[in-house]
């Protein structure tokens, strides 16, 4: 607990009767939930100020690096999984943690508490394999492979007791309701029944639903935060992970992870929800339906590879499955979700990545093309998407997500009029759970474009942009950057709408060698109009921009996705430039004076021109020009794009007030030409390569 006045912490006691034999192997549980005790050491709670690096507790590094807690000896990745999978992994109690009367308590473990445990013997547990995806299911590298492997012995019977209890409370409605001379006509709710048996089916339902909440709170893989000392549910992201110490909830505390808490928040649903207005739910193929003939589409398609629903699915559909499959016999006749139709470009499922985009552009531009010729033609198709970019290519950068996904759009025949960024997630989610999330989606407002539509050459459509962008620009801005009513960091996603209107309104734009013109090449032009004749790489632009919002402060990263996203990368190229730092959900840039005195750029392959700009920055105002023209020499074809970066960022600060931001560039700016002599000098310096034999032709 990191609770002011509430610190407390969990030590590792060697015990001294054997404290001389610390080759004393110490006996492991299973892998199933007995909790061993040892002769050799046992676990103790501590109160008031931790000393220094106990939250580190015995992780030594990311993934499964830890330290032995007896002789301190490495346990690498490898031998961690080995032991898992050989079913050698078990588990033992750290803490108990108690309601006192001014809050929480923390004691050491107790052997009576650890049998208790142990006595816990499931009925049933989930047999469903977790999927082979290394990506988003973790745990199957460490011998937890299925659903019911993800749960405690104590935790599968509290499940299985309140599913068991669903059945009775089932029968219990249907004969109160009986009993009070309602009708029964003995149709159940899957049939469309509306009699008590029914009424009685519909209340098993939202219990089965409130007992799944319960289930995201009553695993092995529930953290313990330290500072807000309760469980947090598993759930946190769209991810599996695995967890190395895990609190096991009192499911009776009144408090997060008790039963009565999780159905609570369905009842308060239900009864906002008012009555008299009827609602279908159908499900349907989307590539084949018929339901949004002549209906207004608004729509929120998967996401390119951001993960499969379905499988997240499972963790949820297995215990409905078993509380309800009575109640909907057809919903639930499979043991599993059905996965092989669901539009995601999974490589796992589909035997690598290259395979996974082609089954994801097919189904979905199949998919938008269903509904562009079923959708309502008076008025346009909204698309959400909120995809996080997280891959690189060999060229620093890469967006096949986002440039897949308008791609698909294109295809349908559809044109994009609109690309307005979203809020749509809470604050707190961005940097509660200490992940980089998403803090818009965009909105593509699409219309169906004409059969006729023409072609037209890329230099037509470069003329296109250049008469009608400004216009949009100034549209969007009101004519004052500083009053716009978008906001500067959803700037460069917002302006693509109206350049996309103009590449997607013909049936293709073709490039001087005939080929045709991507949607990527068309972003790369479309933003050129946020600074127009810079010529600055895309790494370059985002940081300006993102100098511009935030400085050298922080901001939260869900920002920085959907500006990055409008330069057509991810955020990892900006880091991986290493002129980004961006993490726990804020993002911010690299400080000049934080850029490394040992750097070589002839040994970086990734360079931008602010990169570039701040190691001159830094080396002129510790080092002086010579020093910075030394190293203009090594980046001199970068030189101008520096020298014009250094003037936009002087004039951005001086717009602002900002003199101690804005002196070290107007220092460098005005010292330019001593600079390039000292670069000069530097190359002139170099040792001569021998002269090269000059062969003369007779």
């Amino acid at each position: 607990s990191s609770k002011k006045g509430k610190e407390a912490w969990v030590e590792v006691v060697r015990d001294v009767a054997t404290a001389s034999s610390p080759s004393q192997k110490s006996p492991q549980s299973n892998g199933g939930d007995a909790v061993a005790t040892s002769a050799s050491w046992h676990f103790e709670v501590r109160t008031g100020k931790p000393p220094q690096g106990a939250e580190n507790g015995t992780k030594t590094g990311r993934g499964s690096n830890f330290k032995c807690i007896l002789s301190g000896a490495q346990l690498d990745a490898e031998y961690v999984r080995r032991e898992g999978c050989a079913k050698r992994m078990g588990k033992r109690l750290m803490a108990i943690v108690c309601e006192g009367d001014r809050g929480r308590i923390y004691i050491s473990p107790i052997a009576e508490h650890a049998e208790i445990a142990n006595e816990a013997k499931p009925e049933w547990r989930p047999a469903t394999k977790l999927p082979d995806d290394p990506r988003n299911f973790w745990t199957p590298n460490y011998g937890l492979t299925t659903y019911g492997d993800l749960f405690t012995d104590r935790q599968l019977v509290a499940l299985n007791t309140f599913l068991d209890l669903v059945e009775e409370a089932r029968e219990k409605v249907r004969a109160d309701a009986v009993a009070s001379h309602w009708a029964d006509d003995g149709i159940p709710l899957a049939d469309g029944g509306s009699g008590p048996t029914a009424y009685a089916d519909a209340v098993a339902v939202y219990l089965a639903l409130g007992i799944d909440r319960l289930a995201d709170l009553t695993n092995s893989i529930c953290p313990w935060s330290s500072s807000a000392t309760q469980t947090v549910h598993l759930f946190g992201r769209q991810a599996i992970p695995m967890s190395w110490d895990f609190a096991e909830n009192n499911i009776f505390g009144n408090a997060a992870g008790d039963y009565k808490i999780s159905l609570g928040s369905i009842v308060k649903v239900i009864a906002m929800l008012g009555n008299g207005t009827e609602a279908h739910a159908r499900q349907a193929d989307a590539q084949t339906q018929a339901i949004s003939q002549d209906k207004v589409v608004s729509t929120d398609p998967p996401y390119y590879d951001n993960g499969s629903y379905a499988d997240w699915s499972d963790f949820f559909y297995v215990w409905m499955r078993r509380g309800l499959r009575n109640i909907y016999p057809d919903l639930f006749a499979t043991i599993e979700t059905p996965k092989d139709e669901e539009l995601v470009a999974s490589p796992y499922r589909h035997g690598g990545a290259e395979k996974a985009e082609a089954f994801f552009m097919d189904g979905m531009t199949a998919t938008l093309k269903n509904l562009g010729e079923r959708a309502h033609p008076g008025f346009p198709v909204t698309i959400y998407y909120a995809f996080k970019q997280s891959d690189t290519d060999a060229g620093g950068t890469s967006n096949a997500g986002w440039e897949s996904f308008l791609e698909a759009v294109l295809a349908a025949g559809f044109m994009v009029t609109g690309t307005w960024p979203m809020r749509t997630e809470r604050p707190g989610r961005m940097i509660g759970n200490g992940a980089n999330a998403l803090a818009s989606s965009i909105v593509l407002v699409c219309r169906k474009r004409p059969a006729d539509a023409p072609s037209c050459e890329r230099r037509d459509f470069l003329r296109e942009l250049r008469a009608e962008m400004p216009e949009a620009i100034e549209a969007m801005t009101g004519g004052d950057e500083n009053a716009s009513p978008v906001a500067p960091v959803d700037f460069p996603q917002a302006i693509i709408g109206p350049g996309m209107e103009i590449f997607s309104k013909y049936a293709e734009v073709v490039n001087a060698n005939g080929s045709r013109m991507t949607v990527h090449d068309a972003i790369v032009e479309i933003n050129r109009f946020l600074d127009p004749g810079d010529g600055f790489d895309a790494e370059t632009q985002f940081c300006l921009d993102w100098f511009k919002v935030y400085r050298w402060g922080e901001g939260p990263s869900g920002d920085a996705i959907t500006m990055a996203q409008g330069k057509g990368l991810s955020v990892n190229v900006v880091v991986d430039a290493g002129v980004l730092l961006s993490r726990g959900g804020r993002t911010r840039l690299v400080h000049w004076r934080d850029y490394p005195a040992d750097y070589d750029p002839l040994a970086d392959k990734h360079r931008p021109a602010w990169e570039a700009l701040h190691h001159l920055v830094r080396l002129h105002q510790t080092k002086g020009a010579g020093a910075a023209g030394a190293f203009l020499a090594l980046v001199a074809e970068q030189g101008e794009a520096a020298h014009l970066l250094a003037y936009q960022l002087y004039t951005a600060c001086e717009r602002k007030g900002l003199a101690e931001d804005a002196r070290p560039y107007n220092e460098l700016a005005a010292a330019w030409e001593d600079l390039l002599a000292a670069a000069a000098r530097a190359e002139a310096a170099k040792p001569k390569k021998p002269d090269q034999l000059e062969l003369g032709l007779l």
